[in-house]
């Protein structure tokens, strides 16, 4: 039977670039997740016995929200809900189980690199039938009806269990348990030479992180490739990620960084975050930027058995660097230049326009799913060290010499009072139309705008995505405010320096952008605005 609940709506259930994040206190609240979850549920269409899939990285208050999640679907006409097993699914296990089913969508519950915990963060988020984020248009009207929202459906039903595979019935609807890892193992193995992997003879560490990954890499690398047990460190998905921060940078990954600097080093070394769609690359003693990882990714993409055929074009999101542009010219494919957030790859993927994409934020992916997809990263990288029989460290060195070297680094600043931070960048578009010509720093200021990007798949325009002040020579500095947070907002500095094939491409990278610094702070006020001397993450 269908019951009725009465609520009242929430004023802060704007969904970001991915979904809605906020601290476990606040979906904690009466009615909050399942005020959200109906919401979802009031503005999109065909719900009537269709499937949806549920599942999520693990954290804290997973469990709790699922169960809620299904009796809502069951109790607004879904025929079928499909939810890993302990209620697991990677973000791009869940597009690709999305994507197989037929489903009409799917609820992620992830706050994806961000901490878990009891008092530490929750997300929520709806991926449409393509297995991607929901476009905007989707999410306005999500946000729109959270704020007039007067009452939730659910069923009284006995919570499923979640530990068990096979089907039970909730309402009229059926709930299917399934293996987390199992289509998704077997997408890896159409898209690479596990073979080949298998025959190299590498070693490798992988940092798990205590969140998702754990269970796909345990099966994958040690079980199906045959790595050695124990290649998969912090394999087990804990509500608190033990305690630590699961984002896969050079800060949170330190353990991993320092194995790989070691004298002793394995052959490859990799990290991925809390709900498995970002990645960390680090060779003996060579770390390689997600921007230069994307631009490498692209240029041998053709050694695995996936894309053997080439590349239809690639993207990257406005923030990551100019490296994978070279790449397409060389190819002769194009590339994209789109917003921060995977539904604009989305687009492009879905179009045949492009097949590989990449962001700065450690997030690659192809068109196999519609997310950003960390361990498939790692097995395109395992693949191109098998075939062509070389370090990482020699194939960086052999693509910068090829191409030229971008240098490049995020500046974060975190929990920056927001209304410092919007002070910041709007002082800092007023200041647009006088910078052109202007030298900082030492470095002449080529051109100077607010992005905005035309999607070349439907038309629409997305306006006021970042601040970029290009310099002489193909060097930049890029300013935006992030929506991934929880409290607070993140200003986000991203500083890159080319420097040609044949020009001084093995330095340090703090060396060659120092210069880059100094002009970003003279140009937006940093110190000034935010009262910080210097950034809490350096990625």
């Amino acid at each position: 039977m269908i019951r009725t609940v009465a609520s009242q709506a929430y004023s802060d259930q704007k969904p970001g670039t991915s979904g809605l994040r906020k601290k476990v206190t606040v979906f904690q609240q009466p009615n909050y997740a399942e005020n959200f979850v109906q919401s979802v549920f009031d503005v999109i269409d065909g719900k009537d016995g269709a499937t949806l899939v549920i599942g999520g990285d693990g954290r804290f208050l997973n469990r709790e929200v699922i169960q809620k999640a299904i009796r809502i679907a069951a109790a607004n006409g879904f025929g079928r809900v499909v939810v890993g097993r302990g209620g697991l699914l990677s973000t791009p296990a869940a597009s690709n189980m999305i994507r197989i089913r037929g489903a009409l969508g799917g609820l992620v519950l992830s706050a994806s690199h961000n901490p878990g915990g009891p008092t530490e963060d929750f997300g929520i988020k709806y991926n449409i039938a393509n297995g991607g984020p929901a476009p905007e248009p989707v999410t306005e009207a999500l946000y729109q009806r959270t704020r007039t929202i007067d009452r939730w459906l659910t069923v009284d039903a006995d919570d499923v269990d979640l530990d068990t595979l096979g089907e039970v019935t909730v309402g009229e609807m059926t709930v299917e348990v399934v293996d987390p890892v199992a289509d998704y193992a077997a997408l890896m193995e159409r898209l690479f030479d596990f073979d080949a992997i298998r025959a190299a003879g590498l070693t490798m560490a992988f940092d798990a992180m205590s969140a998702v990954t754990g269970p796909y890499a345990t099966e994958i690398l040690e079980r199906r490739l045959g790595f050695a047990p124990g290649t998969v460190r912090n394999g087990e998905p804990l509500e608190d990620f033990g305690g630590h921060h699961p984002d896969p940078n050079l800060v949170h990954a330190r353990a991993l960084y320092e194995t790989m600097m070691a004298a002793d080093a394995p052959d490859f070394g990799a990290a991925s975050d809390g709900d498995g769609d970002r990645n960390l690359i680090i060779g003996r003693a060579r770390f390689v930027t997600p921007s230069d990882s994307l631009a490498m990714l692209a240029a041998n993409a053709h050694l695995a058995p996936g894309y053997k055929a080439g590349l239809k074009g690639i993207a990257r999101s406005m923030p990551t660097s100019a490296a994978a542009d070279r790449v397409a010219e060389t190819l002769g494919v194009p590339i994209f230049e789109t917003p921060t957030g995977w539904k604009f790859f989305g687009n492009l993927l879905d179009a045949g326009m492009a097949t590989i994409c990449g962001e700065e934020s450690a997030g690659t992916g192809s068109d196999h799913v519609r997310e950003k997809d960390g361990l498939w990263a790692v097995l395109l990288w395992l693949n191109i060290l098998a075939v062509r029989g070389e370090s990482v460290d020699a194939i960086a060195r052999d693509h910068w010499a090829t191409y030229g070297r971008n240098y490049y680094a995020r500046h974060d600043y975190e929990g920056v009072d927001s209304a410092r931070a919007d002070a910041l960048m709007t002082e800092l578009r007023g200041s647009l139309a006088g910078l052109p010509g202007r030298t900082v720093a030492g470095l002449r200021i080529a051109t100077a705008d607010d992005f905005a990007y035309n999607d070349p798949t439907d038309g629409s325009v997305s306006r006021n995505q970042g601040v970029r002040i290009l310099f002489d020579g193909g060097s930049r500095v890029v300013f935006r405010l992030s929506g991934t947070g929880t409290s607070g907002a993140t200003l986000r500095v991203y500083l890159e320096r080319y420097e040609p094939a044949g020009g001084d491409l093995d330095q340090e990278t703090g060396v060659m952008l120092a210069d880059i610094v100094a002009a970003a702070d003279e140009i937006a006020g940093i110190t000034r605005h935010t009262g910080r001397s210097e950034p809490d993450v350096i990625t």
